[in-house]
């Protein structure tokens, strides 16, 4: 049994068949990187907010220490 053959408007040429094909199935693999990017971009935020959080509570104990030694210690006056 023969098929009939398309219309001419929904006949694809060969070439642009397989650029379709091409583009269709590396969709996903730029779609990913894309995705790997903005997770590493987000990871990097993170560890940077941790570790400006933690230089901040650092710098606040040393400041408090210090502040007792100085309590403590006191000038002596004569």
């Amino acid at each position: 049994m023969p098929t009939a053959p398309l219309p001419a408007r929904l006949h694809t040429p060969p070439r642009a068949r397989h650029a379709l094909y091409a583009l269709v199935c590396s969709a996903p693999v730029l779609c990913s990187g894309c995705a790997v990017v903005a997770v590493a971009d987000a990871a990097v935020t993170v560890v940077s907010t941790t570790v400006k959080v933690g230089a901040t509570v650092v710098g606040t104990t040393v400041d408090v220490g210090a502040a007792g030694v100085r309590a403590v210690v006191g000038k002596d006056e004569d």
